[in-house]
């Protein structure tokens, strides 16, 4: 394990984590984040702050976009990660662990303490996606980072 190195943005992260995949033989895309497994898409999708019905309009109706040479199509998002900048509201954490259908399907991850130097990663991650796993053990392995389960607001 490395110490807590300079981590980088969260575009640069998850653009290196796509190559850890590709390593292990994962589909990913070069223009979005997401990740595809056998038949299932986890999607990450990363933001300072997002409002309570935003969040969930999002994560009741995932969508990835893949792309098939020149064009385009809509894919169902098996799994969702929300990469938070800043710490989640309250309420936002609260929509997600009251709705358990949407605790199977979705995960949070707090990078706040990381942007401040401190080598913490917040989740919240009821899911069974193995790749959400790897996404963890990457913190860890690559930089150093600590993940600890969140308290349910």
């Amino acid at each position: 394990m490395t110490t807590l190195l300079s981590i980088p943005r969260v575009w640069e992260l998850l653009r290196r984590f796509k190559d850890w995949c590709r390593n292990k033989g994962w589909k990913t895309s070069e223009e979005a984040d997401w990740v595809r497994v056998d038949h299932e898409y986890h999607d990450f999708i990363w933001a300072r702050n997002v409002y309570p019905s935003t969040f969930m309009k999002v994560t009741q109706n995932p969508k990835c976009t893949v792309s098939d040479g020149f064009s385009y199509r809509v894919v169902n998002a098996s799994y969702i990660a929300w990469i938070f900048q800043q710490s989640p509201s309250k309420n936002v954490i609260q929509t997600l662990v009251e709705n358990p259908d949407l605790s199977e399907r979705t995960a949070f991850y707090d990078l706040s303490q990381i942007y401040q130097g401190k080598p913490t990663c917040l989740k919240l991650n009821t899911t069974r996606s193995e790749v959400f796993e790897e996404f963890e053990r990457f913190l860890s392995e690559t930089w150093g980072v600590r993940i600890k389960t969140a308290s349910k607001a």
